[in-house]
């Protein structure tokens, strides 16, 4: 089955539109971002175009590629004082103390979850990806309790959060990373999530008849987008996510699935 990211984000949508009448005052969400790039501008106005969907004010600040860590750390701050959530954009550039700008979203107004000073047990919410990856697994009645599971990467955006919650609801998980494990791990696995960033490296020879294979890996590839999944796996799995219309769509609904959590839990 390939699934189609987003049908799930319009179902999503229509529950936090009825969340979002609840509030009687305005919902902000600020974005901070760095440079001026396409890729990062298209995962941007993604969230505006939700945003105007659900009637959320985004507030952006946007710094210049020269900025410093102080001022991406200044504004982040400011922004917390009139929003009720903050995105920190990444990639921000090299020169950039990534540590230190994501550690300056106060962990009320995390809706990334990306604060690396707070441990995941600790967060108000989860990362919007890994939350994506568990949606369309249930959505999919993909047992994920004792299921044998590879998380492909182990970056802050996908891998990292994927594994942890997908162990904390039970999961048998293991990485595969340039550091550990091996893509003959696939194989074996019921449950495949992907965050990589390598572009159609997973081939069909690699995974087995009726795997769950979740693709959240993003390559830009001659000027295409690409996931780390060949789409020839679509044909040896049960649950296929393609790249992009996969898991995309779903997470930017979970950054507001999010933020209404938080504005539920501060105001």
């Amino acid at each position: 089955m390939i699934i189609d990211g987003k049908k799930i984000a319009a179902d999503m949508y229509e529950a936090l539109a009825k969340r979002r009448a609840l509030f009687e005052t305005p919902v902000r969400l600020g974005i901070v971002v760095v440079g001026e790039n396409s890729v990062i501008e298209s995962f941007v106005g993604m969230k505006v175009k939700a945003a105007t969907r659900l009637n959320v004010e985004m507030m952006r600040m946007s710094l210049p590629e020269t900025v410093t860590t102080e001022d991406v750390v200044r504004a982040t701050e400011e922004l917390a004082q009139t929003t009720d959530a903050i995105i920190v954009q990444l990639p921000l550039p090299k020169h950039v103390d990534i540590h230190r700008a994501l550690a300056a979203i106060p962990k009320e107004k995390d809706v990334d979850a990306l604060n690396p000073d707070i441990p995941e047990e600790k967060r108000l919410v989860h990362a919007p990806v890994a939350l994506a990856v568990v949606e369309i697994l249930k959505r999919n009645n993909v047992k994920i309790e004792g299921a044998r599971t590879v998380v492909v990467g182990a970056g802050r955006l996908v891998g990292k959060p994927s594994a942890w919650l997908l162990k904390s609801l039970g999961a048998d998980v293991s990485m595969f990373t340039l550091q550990q494990g091996s893509i003959e791990d696939l194989k074996d696995a019921d449950i495949i999530v992907s965050g990589a960033g390598n572009p159609g490296f997973i081939k069909p020879e690699h995974v087995k008849e009726g795997v769950a294979l979740v693709d959240a890996g993003t390559s830009e590839l001659k000027k295409k987008i690409h996931g780390d999944a060949d789409p020839a796996c679509a044909e040896k799995a049960a649950v296929f996510t393609p790249v992009p219309g996969g898991v995309g769509p779903v997470a930017v609904a979970m950054i507001f699935r999010n933020l209404f959590d938080l504005v539920d839990t501060h105001r």
